[in-house]
């Protein structure tokens, strides 16, 4: 059924969907009148005012209701088919209905269709409009009638005595089908287990029946063949008649037509009225059911034509076509051919994509706009399958991307019947163009959300597949669509957390790994539980995946359920002598282990000091279980004979004081004997500075000496990493260590590893600290043989090189002209002032 727009009552009926219509009341749903008093409702005094009403019997009825405390409730029924020339006054007409509900204190519920209520419910005073909880989105303030649900549809088809299998499954909630589907077998005709339309027409195909019965009754009897030929003269006057309703009537048959269609001296006019066929209306005649009545004028409706008029065409003279005569266009579309279908929704797309980048025209071009985007919509959303119109919702997902949601938001998406993949790909083309003003839970990432919270065994693959698209996200800076989608797995990873490890192993993208080394710590059991099954899978990038992971987990166990299973993972990997290289790995899970590190330490050292590097026990997984194994002594020994890059950096991680102390003394040992290795033990002192003032006791007996004893190659890369900037816990002891570099430091090639650590670092330092670094730097090397030399080169080539760092030393050569005069020759500080400018001139 088509949405219905209003606003109910409490305990609205059914009945009022079964045209797609709704209820519209104002006030809060079942509030006492009495409790009402002062509060506006639709408009003005409540009631027992002493409001004077104006005269009528209309209004002496609504006050005596009131008076009795039950005000007078207005039902408003399909106020659409008001007659032309009232609704040219529809502003006029709300003004005065408001005026009079205030007036009287009666209350008003308007069952319409969402297009009229689009506009005439805008004509209320938003202070005379009830909101329910559920409010139908993009209106004013309304309730949209939509199916029945399923435990609705289940009680009316017991009601009215239709069999579950009875309907096809689309329409087994549409309320008009289930009430005419329930005539249709009351009169004997079971068979088969019809759809919307075959329901439609059988309840056509019976009215005319009994039309004609009644017609034959009138005259000379008529049976058999010659009834079956009068029910069929019945519905060809009644298609003739839908034909009629399309014209200028807007839906109704005017009373000449009628009659001259139905004579009443023949007896057809009280057959077809008798029967409900048409209903009297006004002036003239309707159909009695509204949908059904768009459904039979649909099959007289040339498409293109109509189109052309409400859309493509030029603008035509005369009032336009009322956006409440949209139901016979929408069924007349729905009704193509899958083909044909594809080319007139293609064609809309265009049109919007033309209204979008042509200046408007007025309220021609505005209310062309609103056809386009509206057939589109309802069109897309009636679909029993939209899958064959992919090619259109990509096309239309690339209008939103340049024009933004309009009617295309998160939920018309959520709502297409699609297959999941495609739905998913879709809204991954969407996403950015998602506006971060976006009305909350129609954005296309709460779409993509509430896809997830509802079957997230089904989704968590599909956006694991979109951790390859780096496409930046609106009004968000720094988010991708890839990262929207690690976001949204880590949010509601708890949902199906088993499923959601197995959908980032197979996805094998480092966004995945990312994300994987997250649940490892955050939700350790269902890694654990996922660490167990890999183990013991058949395809070797599972095994991998378990020994990984199983290290990355191992820190974070808490229960013995959990550790149970990563010590039968690591013994499953053991077992198997073909993944010797991920035994080292195996061997660390089960240092961590407290029941059974004893019993593999000797096991494990043996693996460390391994011939095989790739089958290595990890020198950090031995390195973070050191504080707890039992024999100590063997580790460090074993730490020393393989005393290599990653053992240095591995035991920066020591932190307690006796480790951390015995932990320096062999850094110190190593560079004594190997100090090619310099640059690791460089990466030692940076981690351990970024411990910040825990680390003093250690790297204040470290530093100094290798500053003043190590070889220059050595100094050079300690000199380096004391130049960054690091991070706040480092400043103070960081900024110690330079001192004593700055102060005993004569050789130029280390003073230059640590004037181009500044210059890297400009960016991230405070300006003042880079500044006073650079004079130290300069200084120290007036008093070093060839040092005045290295300054003024490296400090143009780094200027040069570093835009942020040149923009420093312009600006210290501007505001310190004696100091840097002193310090830089004049080429130089000419080179400088020129990278100044031209960097100045870039911004």
């Amino acid at each position: 059924m088509s949405d219905g727009l209003g606003r109910p009552e409490c305990g609205s009926s059914p009945i009022g969907s079964v045209e797609g219509r709704s209820r519209v009341v104002p006030g809060p749903r079942g509030t006492p009148p009495g409790e009402r008093r002062g509060r506006p409702g639709f408009g003005g005094p409540q009631p027992g005012g002493e409001t004077a009403a104006p005269a009528g019997a209309a209004s002496q009825v609504a006050l005596v209701a009131a008076r009795s405390g039950r005000p007078l409730l207005v039902v408003l029924d399909a106020p659409q088919e008001m007659p032309p020339e009232l609704a040219r006054r529809l502003g006029p007409w709300t003004e005065a209905t408001t005026a009079w509900l205030r007036s009287t204190g009666a209350r008003l519920v308007v069952a319409a269709r969402p297009e009229f209520w689009e506009r005439a419910g805008a004509l209320h005073p938003p202070e005379a409009l009830h909101t329910p909880a559920r409010a139908a989105r993009r209106f004013p303030p309304a309730l949209a009638l939509a199916d029945l649900t399923a435990a609705e549809a289940e009680t009316a088809r017991a009601r009215l005595g239709i069999p579950a299998d009875a309907v096809r499954e689309t329409d087994a909630r549409h309320p008009l089908t289930l009430h005419l589907l329930a005539g249709i077998r009351a009169a004997g005709v079971t068979a088969g287990r019809p759809g919307r339309d075959e329901v439609f027409a059988a309840h056509l195909d019976l009215l005319c029946l009994r039309s004609a019965v009644r017609i034959a009754a009138g005259g000379a009897a008529v049976h058999g063949p010659g009834l079956r030929r009068l029910a069929a003269r019945v519905a060809g006057r009644v298609h003739e008649a839908a034909r009629r309703c399309l014209g200028p009537g807007q839906g109704q048959l005017d009373r000449a037509s009628f009659e001259e269609l139905f004579p009443w001296r023949t007896g057809w006019a009280s057959a077809v009225l008798t029967e409900g066929l048409l209903v009297p209306a006004g002036s003239g005649y309707r159909f009695a059911h509204e949908e059904l009545s768009d459904w039979i004028q649909a099959g007289h409706l040339d498409v293109p034509t109509a189109l052309g008029v409400l859309v493509h065409g030029p603008a035509r003279p005369g009032s336009p076509v009322p956006r409440h005569r949209i139901g016979p266009v929408l069924e007349a579309v729905r009704r193509l051919a899958p083909d044909r279908l594809g080319v007139e929704l293609t064609r809309l797309v265009h049109a919007l994509n033309g209204f979008a980048e042509a200046p408007a025209d007025g309220g021609a071009d505005a209310d062309r706009a609103w056809w386009a985007a509206r057939l589109l919509r309802e069109t897309l959303l009636r679909l029993p399958d939209a899958h064959p119109q992919l090619p259109v919702l990509h096309a239309l997902a690339e209008h939103v991307a340049r024009a933004g949601p309009g009617e295309f938001g998160g939920r018309f998406w959520n709502r297409l019947r699609l297959a999941e993949p495609d739905r998913l790909d879709l809204l991954r083309r969407l996403l950015p163009a998602d506006p971060a003003e976006a009305v909350p839970g129609d954005r296309y990432l709460d779409a993509v959300a509430r896809r997830l919270a509802r079957d997230p065994r089904r989704t968590q693959p599909l956006l694991c597949a979109w951790f390859s698209d780096g496409r930046r996200l609106r009004g968000r800076p720094g988010a991708t669509v890839a990262t929207a989608a690690q976001a949204l797995l880590h949010t509601h990873r708890r949902l199906a957390p088993d499923e959601l490890t197995e959908a980032l192993v197979t996805a094998a993208h480092p966004r995945a790994d990312e994300l994987l080394a997250v649940l490892a710590e955050e939700e350790p059991s269902a890694l654990c539980r996922a660490v167990d099954r890999w183990a013991h899978d058949e395809r070797p990038s599972r095994r991998v995946a378990a020994a990984a992971y199983g290290l990355a987990t191992a820190p974070h166990v808490r229960t013995s359920a959990d550790r149970e299973l990563l010590r039968r993972a690591a013994r499953a990997l053991l077992a198997r002598p073909a993944d010797e290289s991920l035994h080292g790995s195996a061997l660390a899970v089960l240092l961590r282990d407290p029941q059974v590190r004893a019993r593999h330490l000797p096991e494990a050292l043996a693996s460390f000091r391994g011939p095989e590097p790739g089958a290595r026990l990890p020198a950090e997984a031995l390195v973070a279980a050191l504080p707890v194994l039992p024999d100590q002594e063997a580790v460090f020994a074993a730490l020393r004979d393989r005393a290599d890059g990653e053992v240095l950096r591995a035991l920066a991680a020591l932190n307690t004081p006796g480790l951390a102390r015995r932990a320096a003394d062999l850094v110190r040992e190593h560079l004594a004997r190997s100090p090619g290795d310099a640059p690791h033990a460089a990466a030692f002192v940076d981690r351990r500075l970024e411990q910040g003032p825990a680390a003093g006791p250690v790297l204040r007996r470290l530093v100094p000496d290798l500053l003043r004893t190590a070889p220059a190659g050595v100094r050079a890369e300690l000199a380096a990493v004391l130049g960054a900037p690091g991070g706040e816990p480092s400043y103070a002891l960081r900024g110690e260590l330079v001192g004593v570099l700055l102060r005993e430091e004569k050789d130029p090639g280390v003073l230059d590893a640590f004037l181009g650590a500044v210059a890297e670092g400009a960016a991230a330092r405070p300006e003042e600290r880079t500044r006073e670094l650079l004079r130290r730097t300069g200084r120290q090397l007036l008093g070093v043989p060839g040092g005045p030399a290295v300054f003024e080169r490296r400090t143009v080539e780094l200027a040069r090189a570093q835009p942020a760092f040149g923009a420093l030393v312009a600006r210290w050569q501007e505001q310190a002209a004696t100091e840097a005069a002193a310090l830089l020759g004049p080429s130089a500080r000419q080179t400088v002032e020129t990278l100044g400018r031209a960097a100045a001139d870039v911004t």
